[in-house]
């Protein structure tokens, strides 16, 4: 469904991304493991059309993704980025609508927004709170509830565990799971490679912008390498 090809991205002289190829099928959850600056985010950006590619493809359903960012999430690519990013000054509602901003028919939204709060009733408890009051997990699930917001048929989601208590961290995983098993397609950055592993279906591990290794989630979690690297041996 998602398919990186050869795909090389500069910073000025730095090569981020060195021939990237991978593949995100219908239904999957495909993990993109790797250690800082190994280029994960960057993966995820240049699919965003936030960071240009300088060679390579990228495609969704076999077409070449638009070159803008707003046709992306038009298209049904949707990013969750690094560190949430909720909106502070705004409520959770507001927040949630903001995922349907590109929307034209602001009824669909208003469903839409239902559909979030059905699915995380602590949200709906916290509509009228300010995003940066929240707690980081719950800024969390804001960020992830606005981008489901957009419907998105892939979501892509950059290390949505980062900085939380262990039982938010399995109460994100546990979103993601429901979210894919409702029919959205996932590609996700984690650092906690155990718990990426523990969820997906399949994984890369990127080093330097170069992707070493690839398989099954349960083949990689028994890797010497994945687990010498990323699990702790």
């Amino acid at each position: 469904m998602l398919e990186f090809t050869d795909v090389h991205v500069r910073y000025g002289h730095v090569e981020a991304l060195r021939g990237v190829s991978l593949r995100v099928e219908r239904g999957e959850i495909v993990a993109l493991l790797g250690n800082n600056g190994a280029g994960k985010s960057t993966t995820l950006c240049a699919a965003s059309a936030l960071v240009p590619v300088a060679s390579g493809t990228i495609t969704l359903d076999g077409e070449p993704l638009p070159g803008k960012p707003w046709h992306v999430v038009r298209g049904g690519l949707v990013h969750v980025p690094e560190g949430r990013r909720v909106f502070s000054t705004l409520t959770v509602l507001e927040n949630l609508q903001l995922g349907g901003f590109t929307h034209p028919d602001k009824a669909e939204v208003a469903r839409r927004v239902d559909g979030v709060f059905d699915l995380l009733p602590l949200l709906a408890k916290r509509r009228a709170q300010q995003g940066g009051t929240l707690s980081g997990g719950e800024q969390q699930l804001v960020a992830i509830g606005r981008a489901l917001v957009a419907a998105p048929r892939v979501l892509m989601l950059d290390e949505p565990s980062m900085g939380l208590a262990p039982l938010m961290v399995a109460a994100v995983l546990d979103l993601v799971r429901k979210i894919n098993a409702e029919g959205t397609t996932v590609l996700l950055v984690e650092q906690n490679a155990r718990a990426a592993l523990g969820i997906t279906h399949r994984g890369y591990v990127l080093e330097n912008g170069v992707v070493t290794l690839s398989g099954p989630a349960s083949v990689l979690a028994e890797d010497p390498r994945v687990v010498e690297a990323y699990l702790g041996a």
